[in-house]
């Protein structure tokens, strides 16, 4: 594989090294509470009163607040995004490229603490329009609870690229995309689709599989106008970027790389040993990956034209939507999604969803249905694609 990375453009070599192997030990030092589930829906603009209202949730058939499918990532180092992304490749970055999860029917709720198991799967090359050579990557992350229990598992894909090359191509120059400037009407349209997609299924009941034809489609959704602001929030909706929440749990004798080179660009990468006195220096956001999505300059330098939208953000709007029509009956199971490009500074991102299959004897012996959804800006450009299994009572 190496000899034909080379050949590609790219230099895999201490890529390699790592397929198959367990990698990024890290881990949080506390539980999940209910501020850090309310912080994730606030900053993911997730208006379901299950998750964020007390008295509401007391008397839901959940007896108390639980978290949202989506809220598993910020249990998680690195967004979700770090086992796919080890080794060093110079002159290189990374932009999240899609994730595919697994649920096992279990809720997270205030208290629990989550493990991880983290993998690097492996890679394929590519050549793309964006930056030429592409390695796209695959990592995948168990998640336990304190007890053992099986909550998730996470397959994410990562696109790896060389700074340079993308820098030349400026595919998302910032002279191509200047942030649109929305007007008082165009404001009111927006806030008129949010609070109808909160009032379509606020009491969270279930659709029936019996009532469910296939071509039925979902209210639509609406998230943003995306502001560096909603970044950053988003961004501090992850636990691992709150100061001081983690540890490096590195077995003795193990190597891992995560620690010793993330593969991020240099400027973008944590200073660990700055951080034991400026906080900052590994908070992601002011030092860090995450800091091309709120630093213009930044983010121009990686090849993307300015600041930009989180992947894991995108993939909750997706996968919350879907468990909003679900209602508190129904439950995803399995989600797939596929970023064809990042939400940016000023646009709007519209959630639309339809059932594509319904499956009377699913693998798991429910009755299921498929879900097709599709991500699109206010200028109609598709930036994400999904599908998910979704049980529902009969």
């Amino acid at each position: 594989m190496a000899s034909v990375a080379s050949n590609f453009g790219m230099d895999t070599s201490d890529v390699d090294q790592w397929i198959g192997k367990q990698i990024v030990f890290a881990e949080f030092w506390d539980p999940c509470n209910a501020t850090d589930i309310r912080r994730w829906v606030q900053a993911m603009d997730y208006a379901n009163p299950l998750h964020w209202d007390e008295p509401f949730a007391r008397a839901s058939k959940f007896g108390g607040l639980i978290a949202p499918q989506s809220f598993t990532v910020a249990m998680d180092y690195g967004h979700g995004c770090h086992p796919s992304c080890v080794g060093k490749i110079p002159g290189s970055h990374l932009i999240f490229a899609g994730e595919e999860w697994w649920f096992y029917g279990t809720p997270v709720r205030p208290g629990d603490k989550l493990t991880q198991e983290r993998f690097f799967a492996g890679y394929k090359l590519a050549d793309t329009a964006f930056a030429g050579p592409t390695m796209f990557a695959d990592g995948d992350t168990v998640h336990r609870n304190q007890h053992g229990g099986l909550i998730a598992k996470e397959r994410a894909t990562s696109i790896r690229y060389l700074i340079d090359e993308a820098a030349k191509r400026a595919v998302y120059g910032k002279e191509n995309r200047p942030p649109k400037l929305w007007t008082k009407a165009e404001l009111d349209e927006i806030n008129r689709v949010r609070l109808a997609w909160i009032l379509s299924n606020r009491e969270g009941v279930s659709p029936r599989f019996s009532d469910v034809k296939v071509g039925d489609t979902l209210p639509r959704r609406v998230v943003g106008p995306h502001s560096r602001v909603s970044f950053a929030l988003e961004c501090r909706a992850h636990r691992q970027n709150i100061w001081g929440t983690w540890r490096w749990n590195t077995p003795e004798g193990a190597i891992d790389p995560a620690r010793e080179d993330a593969g991020f660009a240099e400027d973008m990468s944590y200073d660990f040993e700055a951080r034991k006195i400026d906080p900052r220096q590994g908070d992601g956001l002011h030092h860090g990956p995450s800091s091309g999505h709120i630093n213009p300059e930044k983010g121009e330098k990686v090849g993307m034209g300015g600041v930009y939208g989180y992947g894991s953000s995108m993939n909750a709007w997706h996968v919350d939507y879907i468990s909003y029509w679900a209602g508190h009956e129904g439950y995803v199971w399995h989600s797939k999604t596929q970023f064809r490009k990042p939400a940016f500074e000023g646009d709007v991102a519209y959630v639309d969803g339809e059932v594509i299959e319904k499956i009377e004897n699913a693998p798991n012996g429910m009755a299921m249905v498929k879900l097709a959804t599709k991500m699109t800006t206010q200028d109609g450009d598709v930036i994400l694609k999904g599908t998910a299994e979704v049980s529902l009572p009969a």
